[in-house]
């Protein structure tokens, strides 16, 4: 009988979209049975109205009340932990009724949520099964990590000793590859993949992305200083992707998309990112040798993102559209640099590690 996974992700952010089928492909290959599940169907209306309430803010009151959740969670660990047992009693009954009735081997989480959750049910010894926290940011860590998780996923070494201080130094973290697609790894040349998305081949490409962010000013800050051909990202809000293809129809430079069908490609065939809420994006563009720009949202957690990857030089903060200009001239005026990807085990090998499941060769 093959090993059986589930992965509880939540409709929330892209990352955790991203994350889990990016995991799950991977176990697949190594013939586990896997199942992704958005927990927030399982949760219960109340968990999913204050889990998800924050996505349906607009801009400036959503950037106000994640930093000031965020401010109070970590600087109080009695409040995290308060925090933590309300989300518990919201969302612990669906989540263990299921989990009843599919048992899994092993329970993997894209979602702070579920991670807090799982690690309260493997401390009590309501989950037997073993219990992984797959982590696509790089700081704000407070609910990602937790005592009673088995095994931490990192997408980047500077993240295990946050980690590791919330979770206890004994905590098992490891920064893996495999928390995003394979392709990644090892991504097209800058023409290839501009080709093959019938994109110009000549002249600066810039991609602006970002849920909620403010895609319009990126835009034509990006029309303004020295972008010859820009690709807008509004994602799944359909309202946004109508609203900016009606403000642009008459501009030839730029295309905007909801979704890119792949992201390996878009991003190897752009000189720069402009990108407004950190986390897992901003990895996956300096794995294709694109600069990027954080600019659109200041909240909580993204800040604290935006500032562990400029401490690593991965990307650029601009918090005015005149810093934003300024990034952007120095972005797209900069030699090309080859990232040095460090080597780093494969998330599911690690996961299926759990289950007596040996990790393949090479």
């Amino acid at each position: 009988m093959s090993t059986r996974v589930l992965i509880l992700t939540a409709s929330t952010a892209a990352a955790h979209d991203q994350t889990a089928p990016a995991l799950a492909g991977a176990l697949r290959e190594h013939a586990a049975t896997v199942e992704v599940v958005d927990g927030l169907t399982l949760a219960g209306p109340a968990a999913r109205a204050i889990i998800g309430g924050a996505r349906r803010l607009d801009a400036a009151a959503g950037d106000l009340a994640g930093s000031a959740g965020y401010a109070l969670t970590t600087r109080s660990a009695a409040l995290r932990r308060a925090c933590s047992g309300a989300l518990d009693g919201l969302t612990r009954r669906g989540i263990a009724a299921f989990l009843r009735k599919h048992p899994a081997d092993v329970v993997v989480s894209t979602h702070p949520v579920w991670s807090q959750l799982l690690g309260r049910m493997r401390a009590d010894g309501t989950l037997q099964a073993p219990a992984v926290s797959a982590i696509p940011d790089l700081a704000a860590l407070g609910f990602w990590a937790d005592p009673g998780i088995d095994l931490h996923l990192v997408t980047h070494p500077d993240a295990a000793a946050e980690a590791r201080d919330v979770a206890g130094s004994g905590a098992r973290v490891e920064a893996v590859h495999g928390l995003t697609d394979p392709g990644f790894l090892d991504p097209p040349e800058r023409s290839a993949a501009r080709t093959e998305l019938a994109l110009p081949t000549r002249g600066s490409l810039v991609v602006v992305s970002g849920d909620a962010g403010d895609l319009s000013a990126a835009t034509d800050t990006a029309l303004h200083y020295g972008a010859d051909t820009v690709v807008v990202l509004a994602g799944h809000d359909e309202r946004a992707r109508v609203r900016l293809q009606a403000a642009y129809a008459d501009d030839g430079r730029v295309q905007v998309w909801g979704v890119a069908d792949s992201m390996v490609t878009l991003l190897a065939a752009a000189d720069a990112l402009i990108h407004a809420t950190a986390g897992l994006t901003v990895l996956e563009a300096w794995m294709c040798d694109c600069r990027v720009i954080a600019y659109g949202r200041e909240r909580g957690r993204i800040r604290a993102n935006n500032r562990a990857y400029e401490r690593l030089g991965m990307v650029g903060v601009a918090r005015t559209r005149p810093q934003l200009a300024h990034a952007l001239i120095h972005a797209l005026a900069a030699p090309p640099v080859t990232r040095e990807v460090p080597e780093l085990p494969a998330a599911a090998d690690l996961v299926l590690g759990l289950t007596g499941v040996p990790a393949r060769a090479g």
